[in-house]
């Protein structure tokens, strides 16, 4: 610790000798906390906008999720299933270190090998060959025609050398190339990085930033009113207008990329949260059929839930893909509320008496996640589904989540999901939600119903290596209007991100729901 805090007093003395703005601080209350310093492991919200600070990609997103230079200054494909990146030169990594090619190496080998590593190292490493051609060019591969290879290379981070997942929590080895430098973290309280004045690219205006976990929405707005912070992330959805009448304090807000969905089982023939009407086990599993899953989602008053539950603050959804996105089909609309359309379905069916299911979902991810549960389960138990809901802290659920039959089978029968995309495209989206999951090419790792569907499956590989934009964007279209039609998700609405803060602040939104320290810059 007395290194990391000299290397911090260090820098500060640099930056005020630089002639820059006098120190200040700031202190953002989160959501949520990350789950490790190390920039590779599962990519979710909290993880990536903590490493976001410290470390680079090679290809960054911008606030509109649009592919932009980072530590390489450009790319371009060299034959039909190559890609070179030409690297930046003069960046410094925290120790001085300067970078190269043989870093991109490094990283890559290590985030292989890593325990624990998610969808960085499965999806987006995994089945990919790269070398170094010179200290500042780099040759990356998926074997194939593959388009949305730079788009990838937003989701890993670089790091000077391979180090275990507990040096990197401890400031260690969390050496990069970012706007800061690691500071701090204490589990639970706080994560504080420095800025750091040797930074490539445009300096951030802050010296320190505290990131303080705060889970509860009402606590986060005290933290504000209070001025205990200086800006906050998900504000609640009933608190917008009065933080919005308040002079003190300013809200930017824009419609993000992250869908709030139901998934169901459709794999097994008995679900485990699936009963008849006398609470036994219901054979065969009913969800299994889109007349079934279709009825849910008839079932389901969106709009009642955007204008009630969300206070407004959402957009009802029809599709993964989310408005203006890349392959965002405008021809699929948000299904009308028809709690009769649903009965009858089930009736088609031989289930005109209903059934009754367990319903899972988290209670603190994502923005009034229980509340929307709760209306959901009395949509349904209006149409005959007796759904009783059960609700757990996001650690707890997802663990869950993923442990059905070490994942080879569903856990829950009807669950929340809300998914964004790190790349940018919604081909990623697709890979990861409809597409049959196959563990050994890091298919479907989202996939928690083990939806199926052959020529789904087929389709996108064929969008995978289209390098055609407008041809890759019809076929992805197409595949949204496939899966729909055999209604293999529920979508319920896009979230809303909206960032509350003190009047002398401002920050650009992003469709992500990520807050960046070096985009919160001081107004008038």
């Amino acid at each position: 610790m007395k290194a990391i805090s000299a290397a911090i007093a260090g820098g500060l003395a640099a930056t005020l000798i630089s002639g820059a703005a006098t120190a200040e601080n700031l202190t953002i209350g989160v959501s949520q906390e990350t789950t490790s310093a190390y920039p590779n492991y599962w990519v979710t919200t909290p993880n990536q906008q903590i490493a976001a600070h410290m470390f680079n990609n090679l290809v960054e997103m911008n606030h509109q999720n649009r592919p932009t230079p980072g530590l390489a200054e450009s790319w371009k494909p060299v034959d039909d299933k190559t890609w070179e990146f030409k690297l930046r030169k003069g960046v410094k990594f925290h120790d001085g270190t300067p970078f190269t090619a043989d870093h991109i190496i490094t990283t890559f080998d290590h985030a292989k090998g890593i325990e624990g590593v998610g969808a960085a190292s499965g999806a987006y490493v995994r089945d990919k060959t790269y070398k170094k051609v010179d200290d500042y060019t780099v040759h990356i591969s998926a074997g194939k025609p593959y388009p949305l290879l730079p788009n990838e290379m937003s989701v890993l981070y670089i790091y000077s050398n391979a180090a275990s997942v507990d040096d990197f929590n401890s400031g260690k080895a969390a050496n990069g190339t970012g706007p800061f430098k690691f500071a701090e973290w204490m589990r639970g309280d706080r994560f504080v990085v420095a800025r750091n004045p040797n930074y490539w690219g445009k300096m951030p205006e802050w010296d320190r930033v505290t990131f303080k976990p705060i889970k509860s929405g009402p606590s986060r707005i005290a933290a504000l009113l209070n001025g205990d912070v200086d800006m906050i992330d998900q504000v609640p959805t009933t608190d917008v207008q009065r933080l919005r009448d308040d002079p003190k304090l300013r809200v930017v807000q824009v419609a993000g990329e992250r869908i709030i969905m139901l998934m169901m089982d459709s794999d097994r023939d008995i679900s485990p949260y699936v009963f008849d009407n006398d609470g036994k086990p219901l054979f065969p599993n009913p969800l299994r059929k889109w007349e079934v899953r279709k009825a849910l989602s008839k079932a389901i008053n969106r709009k009642g839930i955007v204008d009630r539950v969300m206070e407004g603050n959402a957009v009802a959804a029809a599709q993964i893909a989310t408005i203006g996105m890349f392959g965002y089909n405008p021809d699929l609309k948000p299904e009308p509320y028809d709690p009769e359309g649903a009965k009858k379905l089930l009736a088609s069916v031989g289930l005109a008496d209903g059934f009754r299911i367990t319903m899972h979902c988290p209670n603190d991810r994502y923005i009034n996640d229980a509340k929307i549960c709760e209306a959901v389960a009395a949509m349904l138990t209006r149409v005959g589904i007796k759904a009783e809901l059960v609700t757990m802290p996001k650690a707890v659920y997802f663990a869950k989540s993923r442990s059905g039959g070490d994942r080879k089978t569903p856990a829950f029968s009807v669950f929340m999901l809300g998914f964004g995309t790190a790349t940018g495209e919604t081909m990623s989206q697709h890979w990861m939600l409809v597409h049959t999951t196959d563990k050994e090419k890091a298919l479907g790792h989202a996939n928690n119903g083990r939806y199926s569907n052959g020529r789904i499956d087929a389709i996108l590989r064929e969008a995978i290596e289209t390098l055609d934009a407008t041809k890759r964007e019809k076929i992805v279209q197409d595949v949204g209007a496939m899966y729909m039609r055999d209604q293999a998700i529920i979508p319920l609405h896009y979230q809303v991100n909206i960032w509350a803060m003190r009047k002398g602040i401002t920050y650009q939104p992003r469709l992500m729901e990520v807050t960046h320290a070096r985009h919160v810059t001081k107004v008038k």
